[in-house]
């Protein structure tokens, strides 16, 4: 008998017959302390720290993939990840638990699921939505978590510009250089700003955002606030597709994801 042809049957039997399993995360994190989500050289990111650990106690590689990519220092209260494994039980409470107790104290996982092999947490997400806050009055348990801005805003009529924001689908003005995106054509669904006592809350929901997209957006839309720009500067803006006729990119501390649908 040919033992070394039984064993080698053996071992591509072996592999032909492990179950690949897709789990899905659902988690948030302050992003202080870190350079976005995706894994970066030389810069510590939310996927790294998630990977090493998941890699750590599971005993198996692991590589996520994330619904998007946040800028450096953004946060996300609802964040959604895949990976493969053919390791069973990390949708288990208990390894959940263990998880949290292994991750930083600015990372936590809610749940992983078991799903289907064609779920992709970045290309079968729907909409996403983002909130930006901003405050208009000094306020030491706003500032790790908000954009204080004491000069005063004209909240209506920056409503009225994110009513012509959602009239266009190209949104290459407010697109940060250097990005891989392969279009600028984004299909908003929301926008709007809501104000709270001394707090101003920015919502947006779109099928998919640019990088560094929503700071641009708030930034000039707080132009518009301010008296710097009219209505109709801004719809030249966005018609003009360059970068630099918008205005700044405003502070990402403010800024979080807090929706993701599929």
């Amino acid at each position: 008998m040919n033992f070394s042809l039984l064993s080698k049957n053996f071992h591509t039997f072996a592999l032909a017959n492990i179950t690949i399993m897709r789990y899905k995360i659902s988690l948030a994190y302050n992003g202080d302390r870190y350079h976005g989500w995706q894994v970066q050289p030389n810069a510590v990111t939310v996927q790294e720290v998630l990977d090493k650990c998941l890699s750590t106690l599971l005993h198996v590689p692991v590589e996520t993939v994330g619904c998007g990519r946040t800028d450096a220092g953004v946060h996300a209260a609802d964040f959604v990840a895949h990976f493969d494994c053919d390791v069973a039980g990390a949708d288990d409470e208990r390894f959940v638990g263990k998880l949290n107790r292994f991750l930083p104290q600015d990372i936590v996982v809610f749940r992983i699921t078991v799903v289907d092999d064609d779920f992709n947490a970045r290309f079968s997400a729907k909409s996403r939505t983002y909130k930006y806050l901003i405050h208009t009055r000094k306020d030491p348990f706003l500032n790790d978590c908000s954009w204080y801005y004491p000069h005063g805003l004209d909240v209506p009529l920056m409503n009225e510009g994110c009513k012509i924001l959602m009239q266009h689908t190209d949104f290459a003005s407010f697109c940060k250089t250097g990005g891989d995106n392969g279009t600028t054509i984004c299909h908003l669904a929301e926008a709007q700003f809501v104000e709270d006592g001394h707090k101003i809350v920015f919502t947006i929901t779109a099928d998919r955002f640019l990088r560094n997209m929503v700071r641009a957006v708030v930034g000039t839309l707080t132009d518009l606030g301010n008296g710097r720009i009219s209505l109709v500067d801004l719809q030249k803006i966005i018609e003009s597709k360059n970068r630099c006729s918008a205005g700044q990119s405003v502070p990402a501390k403010a800024l979080s994801l807090v929706n993701v649908k599929y």
